[in-house]
Formats: C-alpha cells, structure tokens, sequence
C-alpha cells in the first residue's frame, strides 16, 4: 500500500496488459517542482514576504522553550498569509514556500487542502502520510503489515513517538492552503488536538488566506484562536505583480516580441475582470507569441541581431517577397518618391538595407499618437516653466541615453548644441529662467466687465511674448524640437513599417482561447457541427436542419422551434421525420411515422444529453412534457 507522497514518484507505464510492476523507493531527496522556474520574476517577488516566513518559522520554531513571544505554553506559533483572490497564483506561492522552508528551516513541512480533510480523522491521516511517509520503502512482505499500522495508528500520538525518534529540535509546519474552504469544525478539532501536544511537537500553523485576517474570526471561536499567537503576512498586490511583468517582459528592450494595443487591452481586461492570476496573464503571452510565430512567417525577423538581418540566409529572396506583400511596407512604399517606389519593389538589395526595426515603444504610443494624450501636454507646460539648471539636467540624461543605444547620432548631436547654448547664457536670474517674472507697473483696482478684463490680459500677455528674454527663446526652440522628435520618431505601431514582424494584433484570436464561454460554444457545437467537425454534409443554409448530423444537434435545433414547454411526442415526431428526410423517404407515407424502436431509443439518449447538458428539465406541470431551460442562441 503506498502513501500519497509515494504515489506521486511512481512511474507510468505503458502496457496495456494487465500485470504486476515492482518499482525501487525514490531518494530521498525530493524532486523540486518546476513551476518556479517557469516564471522566474513571479518567483522574486514572492521572495520578500517568503523570507519573512522562514524568519518566522526560524525565530519560533528553533529553541521554542526559550522563546518569550509566547504568552503561554499551549499557543502555537501561526502565520496568517494574506494572499489575495488571485487563486490560481496561490499553488506556485506554496510551492516556493514549501521548498524553501525545507532547504533553510525543517524538513517536516506538510500542506493540505481542504477537499482532501472533510473530517479530522482525514486531516491527521494526511499530517502523517506527508511526514511518517517520507523516504519509507514498502515491500512487498511488509505492505499488510504496513497499512494495518496506517489504519490503527492515525493520531497524534504516534506522530509524536515517530518525531522522538528523527529530531527533537525541528519545528513541524502545517500549511493549510486554502484557509477558508476548510470545514470549522474540522479546524477547531485539530488546533485543540494539537494544542494538547506543544511540548512534544512544535507546531507552527500557516494559513493561506484570500480574504482578510477576519476570517480567522469566523471560522474559529476566540476559544480556539486564544490557542494560537498569530503573525499577519501581505505578500505585493497583483497590480504591482502585473507591473513588473510589463517591465520586465512588454516593455523590454532586449524582449523582441510585442503586443498591439487590443491584444494588451484583452489580456489586462482577463486579468481584471476575472481572476487577478499574474501566472496566467504570463501564459496568456506564451500563447500570444507562439500563435504569432505560427502565423507570421518574417516573426523570425524580431529576433535577429541588427547585422544578421542583412545576411542572405536570414533575407533570402523569398523573405524579401514576404516583406513587399505586408501591409505597412506598401503603405510605407506609397508614400516614397517615384525612384525611391522603383527601387523598393524590384532592387532586393536595396529592400535589404532601408528595413527598419525598433526595439522599444511605450505602451501609450501603441496604442494611439501620444501628442495626442493628455499627460504629454503636461509635460511640456512643464517643461516651459523649466529654469535653466533643471533643463539642462533634463537634456543631459536625454543626451546620456542616447549615448548608451548609439543609434540617432544626428540628434544627439543637436542636443549637445542645446545644451552648450544653454549654458553658455550668462546673467539670467532664476526669476528671469524660471519664465515666471512679473510685468513691472501697478494694478490699477477699478471696477470693470468682464471683456474689458479679458483684453487687458491678453495685451499683458502679448507684451510679455515680446519681451522674451534670450532663455526664453531657447527654451521654445528646445521644446519645439522635442515635440518635433516625439512626432517623427514615437508614431503608432500600426504606423511602423514591418510592424506585421514584431507585434501581435489577433486581439480575436486571443480572446476566442483565453476568455473563453462554455455556453457559447456548446451552442455553436450544436447549432453549426460543422465548425468543429469539417464535415462537407453538415453545410446547411440559415434556418435547416442537417438530416446528416448528431442526433443531438437535431434534437436541439428542434427544440429551439419550442416554446416554455415541449412536447415530447410532437418533439419525437419532429425527429422522425427529419431523420425520414435522410433515408430519402416520402414524409405523407405511413411509414414514415411508423414506430421504429432504434430511431425512439436514438431519440431518447439525445434527449437525455440535453438534460445532462443543462437545457432542458422534468417538470409535472404538463404530462409528457419537459421544460426549456435557455433562451437565445449563439
């Protein structure tokens, strides 16, 4: 008989003949789950709140006699993990927790689920499969033997003579996965059973919770949770998850494969609007990108290096064909002089070196021009009340970045020129740079209308636009030529030539795998088998019905045609005679409504998948009839 923890590292076979397999006991070293791997930054974020968890489990679980954190000898030591209702993120959270607690703390660390401990005596049965299991080979002449001692000896006192015999030091930690979910009073029998046992067994509890910490409240009765000295964790919100995944995915440089402004707008709208889950936000992009270098065949292109594109393994003559059918290298061809258009469509060579990639693009210039938003006319009202030092600090990072990437020399070059121009000004004030002077001369205090008051200020401020002092002026030119750069070089990517190559736009596609409806598309299944078969017999015009189709998409379309209440007969008798129809008979003959016992008990299982499937259920209103369930189609 094999323990939970054994089953798991047993081996599948593939015989298809019955036998016995003999399998050798796994090491003892445990096999490390690869989730973690998978999303390496998912991992680092958790790290923070893991870390303060081990420290915790250090400081109360290591020399737990001496510890004066403890009010009394029977409160155990209990960590409220508050992790959100990002449920699916939860079990690759626990994993990293359990493998790190038994690399740097104990071994003896035990999780459990609720559906698995409906009553106690299951939840202690689970403690000790997960500890007393732990690296025990059962042979065949012990394994009686063994599951007899599994049956009689599931408490806590053999747990506690099985830990005097491994360790007296170790803490055991019990993670209780999701808090919640587990019945009351199974949670209030198993902290008073093992409150019983403090100084035999240090315990330490860990409860993940979605909620709040009061839930431990309404789960357990102050008897109880006066029991344990609980410690609240707050693992990092799921918007700040998502962020560093923008960071570190979408909008890295080194990262070649983007993401059109609906595709983003779908996968956020998921994760908002659903379930919170950064991991399946990350499988969300895994999908996106294999779908988009399945579909496109120039994807390839994105992930070359700048001087292997112009090879002619990497361009062959083919690929150039590719280049000239996208759609925005022939609007960017339109837009060419008439020598230019000629060279582009017939020189390869010449196609070949005007290609042009980009690395990086905001996600606000993806999505529509960004001196259209509203942030980027605040920052240049910013920028024009800019004094002289804060400008040219602004300028020397601008031009600091452009050193890095080595690409728009010829900018870089003019922005130097900005910046030996500003600080070759001499004799401005801060007032005077600052742009925010005052015109000379009193306010005369009179009474006036309203237009009389708007033409004076607009002559103050005509006269202070012609008095501009020679900062002023330059500070202009400056912005004038960043609004300049942002215009030419920050344009939409639907705008960029070969966009096509590196951003995914199938926002449809998308939706139709990840945001999917289990309703829509059994209807579509039933309504059009078809789409799901390929099956040239099943075309039918709008409103027929396939004599050549399931049985089951008969029988729903059927009944589509009913009302609140269908009769099973006429239902029935519908049925024949489409099926009639297939069998090429005359529907005004007898027999075509004669009783066939095959097509009735055909008629009958289709009608019993409808009431499995959730359309259609009993009811006594009417004999011989049942009752519709959904209304409207797909």
């Amino acid at each position: 008989m094999f323990n939970a923890a054994e089953m798991s590292e047993i081996p599948l076979t593939s015989s298809v003949s019955k036998g016995c397999f003999v399998f050798k006991s796994a090491s003892k070293k445990r096999k490390r789950h690869v989730g973690v791997e998978v999303l390496p930054s998912l991992h680092q974020l958790n790290k923070k709140v893991l870390d303060s968890l081990a420290e915790f489990i250090k400081k109360h679980g290591l020399g737990c006699s001496s510890d004066n954190w403890r009010q009394r000898a029977r409160e155990t030591p209990t960590a409220a993990l508050m992790l959100g209702v990002n449920v699916p993120d939860h079990a690759m959270t626990f994993r990293s927790l359990c493998n790190l607690l038994q690399d740097s703390v104990t071994p003896f660390v035990v999780s459990v689920h609720a559906k698995e401990c409906a009553a106690v005596k299951l939840l202690i049965q689970k403690v000790l499969e997960q500890l007393m299991g732990r690296g025990v080979s059962v042979d065949e002449e012990q394994e009686d033997d063994t599951a007899l001692l599994q049956r009689t000896q599931c408490t806590i006192s053999a747990l506690c003579q099985w830990y005097k015999t491994v360790t007296k030091s170790l803490p055991v930690v019990v993670i209780f996965k999701d808090f919640e979910a587990f019945n009351s009073q199974v949670l209030q029998d198993f902290i008073l059973i093992c409150s019983r046992y403090t100084q035999e067994l240090p315990f330490i509890f860990i409860f993940g919770i979605a909620t709040s910490p009061s839930a431990i409240q309404h789960r357990l009765p102050h008897s109880v949770s006066s029991l344990l000295c609980i410690e609240v964790f707050h693992s990092l919100s799921r918007t700040q998850h998502l962020a560093s995944v923008f960071d570190k995915l979408i909008l890295n440089s080194q990262f070649p494969f983007k993401l059109s402004s609906r595709v983003i707008q779908v996968l956020v709208g998921i994760f908002l609007y659903h379930d919170f889950s950064v991991q399946n936000f990350v499988k969300g992009l895994q999908f996106s990108m294999l779908e988009h270098f399945k579909s496109q065949p120039l994807s390839m292109l994105c992930c070359q290096k700048q001087e292997a594109l112009l090879s002619a393994k990497t361009l062959s003559k083919k690929n150039v064909e590719r280049i000239r059918h996208l759609p925005s290298f022939m609007r960017y061809v339109e837009t060419q002089e008439p020598q230019e258009q000629v060279q582009l469509l017939t020189n390869d060579e010449h196609v070949k070196v005007t290609l042009l990639f980009h690395n990086k693009l905001h996600v606000s210039c993806i999505e529509k021009n960004l001196w259209e938003t509203e942030e980027y006319d605040s920052a240049l009202q910013l920028l024009r009340i800019l004094a002289k030092d804060e400008l040219v600090a602004a300028l020397r990072k601008c031009a600091e970045i452009l050193k890095s990437t080595k690409i728009l020399q010829n900018v870089l070059q003019q922005l130097e020129d900005f910046i030996g121009r500003l600080e070759a000004l001499e004799g401005v004030s801060s007032e005077d740079s600052s742009g925010n002077g005052i015109i000379s001369g009193k306010m005369e205090y009179q009474r006036t209308d309203l237009f009389q008051l708007q033409k004076t200020l607009l002559e103050k401020e005509s006269r202070r636009t012609k008095r501009m002092n020679p900062y002023e002026v330059l500070r202009s030119q400056v912005i004038e030529f960043i609004d300049s750069l942002v215009r030419e070089y920050l344009t939409p990517a639907e705008l960029q030539p070969l966009n096509e190559v590196c951003y995914y736009s199938s926002s449809g596609v998308l939706r139709q795998r990840l945001n999917v409806t289990p309703r829509t598309s059994i209807q579509a299944a039933l309504s059009h088998p078809f789409y799901y078969l390929q099956n040239e017999s099943l075309k039918t015009d709008a409103g027929t019905i396939s004599s050549a189709a399931p049985d089951l998409c008969i029988v729903y379309k059927l009944h589509l045609e009913c009302g609140r209440l269908i009769n099973l007969y006429d239902w029935l008798e519908a049925f024949l005679t489409v099926m009639s129809a297939a069998e090429d008979q005359d529907t005004n003959s007898e027999e075509c409504g004669k009783y066939d016992s095959l097509k009735h008990a055909r008629f009958i299982q289709a009608v019993s998948e409808m009431e499995f499937l959730g359309f259609i259920k009993s009811t006594k209103q009417k004999t011989d009839h049942v009752a519709r369930l959904t209304w409207g189609g797909c």
